[in-house]
């Protein structure tokens, strides 16, 4: 599917394109997961180095912030990547699959590093050639696909100081590449994650009366938090859960003492998320106290959704039809997927870009996360192109 990119070039000449499909092979072969992402980082910090930057290791040993250009009064732009692999096994026919069992690059942060490293070898070129309008910032982010994610990390080590304004991309298999897709406003959903633990006496099953059946009260929370929620919120808030992992008891006969309940709570709202704990809380102790079971709640944070600034939105649509035209840029729905770059927009106007990753006639149907994701690879010369044309014009 990726011998060759189809989309066409712009910013990169052919050398550094194909240095940097084969940068992002190399990464693919070699994914590592969150907060590990020590050969990943090592690999973008020499690369930067090389081309005569002055490249900074986030603490912790994962991720990397780069300056090009010395500061203005008016602040830099950043541009951000993620770096970490998921564990899912990668079953692609490929010469670049994953040569780590049970990783694999899943959601294409591989080819959002080559992106951001090719935009920023660009870049310092157009900074020694007297030609770079405004400072930038490069941002290699570590740790995305976890709760709580890298942003919150590299927030804290300064990485927004100073900056005006931040983009991004996020790999999209179902838009063609040659284009991305655009939305103002929120692009992504809220997304939490809920443990729930159920304690009881335990007791057989003869005699459920006599004691706390945590098999039932474990299924009436898993059917009716769900429920209840969507008559206690506004529907167009988006709020809901969804569970993942259900465990209680080894026997047929024991009532067990421990039940767990593992899931996620997702929604459009920004302000419905905000008010989601407490109305989660109050509801699953209802539910509990129903059936005399003793509930310890942990409701983790894990990203607001991702609001994308109309003025940033349309400083990336600018930029991807001064280059491809106006046929290269389509709205795009809001997504229930999380994003940690919502962080940075809770402090910095910007916005995210869903980049096109599917090759023309491709018809499979595919989607992130999933062993058989792949990226046409001329997505790469599409990023960097959109990343440059958005500080040109900034």
């Amino acid at each position: 599917m990726n011998d060759s990119p189809s989309a066409p070039s712009g910013a990169l000449s052919e050398e550094l394109r194909d240095e940097l499909i084969a940068f992002r092979r190399d990464l693919h072969r070699h994914p590592e997961l969150s907060r590990q992402e020590f050969r990943t980082t090592e690999k973008v910090r020499a690369r930067l180095e090389a081309a005569g930057l002055r490249p900074r290791v986030l603490p912790g040993g994962t991720g990397v912030v780069c300056d090009i250009g010395p500061d203005q009064p008016g602040g830099r732009l950043a541009l951000r990547a993620d770096l970490d692999a998921l564990p899912v096994a990668d079953v692609k026919t490929v010469p670049y699959r994953s040569t780590v069992e049970g990783r694999a690059h899943a959601c294409g942060h591989d080819v959002h590093t080559t992106v951001l490293l090719g935009s920023g070898l660009v870049l310092a070129e157009l900074e020694r050639q007297g030609k770079l309008p405004r400072p930038v910032r490069l941002v290699f982010q570590a740790a995305e696909e976890v709760m709580p994610g890298g942003a919150i990390d590299a927030i804290k080590a300064g990485v927004l100081d100073g900056v005006e304004r931040i983009f991004a991309v996020h790999c999209d298999p179902k838009v063609e590449v040659g284009r991305i897709g655009l939305r103002q406003g929120a692009i992504t959903s809220a997304a939490d994650k809920l443990l729930l633990a159920l304690d009881g006496p335990g007791g057989h099953s003869a005699r459920p009366h006599l004691t706390t059946d945590l098999v039932m009260a474990a299924a009436k929370l898993a059917t009716e938090l769900p429920m209840v929620l969507t008559r206690r919120v506004d529907p167009r808030a988006g709020l809901s859960i969804v569970w993942g992992r259900i465990q209680a008891g080894h026997v047929a006969n024991v009532i067990p003492q421990h039940a767990e309940l593992e899931g996620t709570v997702r929604c459009l709202d920004l302000a419905a998320w905000h008010d989601a704990p407490d109305l989660v809380h109050e509801v699953i102790d209802q539910v509990a106290a129903m059936y005399r079971a003793k509930c310890e709640i942990t409701y983790q944070r894990g990203v607001p959704p991702t609001v994308n600034e109309p003025a940033s939105t349309e400083m990336l649509r600018d930029a991807m039809t001064a280059r491809y035209g106006l046929h290269a840029v389509e709205d795009t729905e809001q997504s229930l997927g999380g994003e940690d770059f919502a962080w940075y927009l809770e402090r910095v106007p910007g916005a995210l870009a869903r980049l096109g990753v599917r090759s023309p006639g491709d018809t499979a149907k595919r989607d992130l996360h999933q062993g058989d994701f792949d990226a046409d690879e001329g997505a790469i010369d599409v990023g960097v192109n959109l990343f440059t044309g958005a500080v040109l014009l900034a």
